[in-house]
């Protein structure tokens, strides 16, 4: 019995097969590129968040802390450093001159909250690219999948004697078409729903850590007017 390797495979397959299996093999190319960006930067996040609260409730004065950050280029805020860059420094404008009240924060609890929002926008980045990838490469390899089966069936037709090798390219062909799909699809799921439960983590966390600057401020106001 011939023997056929992949590349084989894919020079006899029909033209719409060959294009499935590029397009798969482009997505899952690209796909691989993003869960790799994105375990980096998620690792980076986290590292930066545990230094950076360490750094915070080990007593140091705010203001020191707040200008030790003043140099970091902006797109190396991330998490925690970012919320407190953010709720500080409205803290510092209100505080430019005047009285404080506990009214006034609430501009200092909506810089948080926008803080958050952006940092909840960059944690996101890319993974709706990793869901759709999920969830729409098995339907493109069965797309292939049944083009070669197709294909399989006109061999069939077109032979004058049914055997294995008048079925065997097209259904080849649709074997990998599928197992593509599911090549493309299965990392990807399997990446969106970690670095999901990662991100959700991580913003939580700074959630919290806002919530928790939030108080100290105004406590910290509480007693400046007492």
């Amino acid at each position: 019995m011939e023997n056929f390797s992949i590349i084989d495979l894919f020079l006899q397959a029909s033209l719409i097969v060959q294009l499935v299996m590029v397009v798969l093999l482009v997505i899952s190319v690209l796909s691989w590129i993003v869960i790799f960006e994105r375990y980096f930067n998620l690792n980076k996040i986290k590292s930066a968040n545990r230094s950076f609260e360490d750094e915070f409730w080990s007593g140091k004065d705010l203001n020191e802390l707040y200008e030790s950050i003043q140099d970091i280029p902006r797109d190396q805020l991330t998490g925690s450093k970012n919320v407190f860059k953010h709720g500080f420094s409205e803290f510092l404008r209100l505080a430019d001159g005047q009285n404080i009240t506990t009214e006034d924060l609430e501009s200092v609890n909506r810089s948080i909250r926008v803080s958050l929002a952006r940092e909840e926008e960059a944690l996101m980045t890319h993974l709706p690219f990793l869901a759709n990838v999920g969830s729409v490469s098995p339907y493109v390899g069965l797309f292939g999948t049944v083009w070669g089966i197709i294909n399989s069936f006109q061999g069939l037709s077109d032979a004058t004697q049914a055997t294995i090798n008048a079925v065997a390219p097209g259904i080849s062909e649709a074997l990998v078409a599928t197992a593509l799909g599911l090549f493309a699809a299965i990392p990807a799921v399997v990446a969106y729903n970690r670095f999901a439960s990662d991100s959700d983590s991580q913003l939580q966390q700074s959630s919290i850590f806002g919530e928790e600057l939030a108080s100290i401020l105004y406590r910290q106001t509480v007693k400046e007017r007492n």
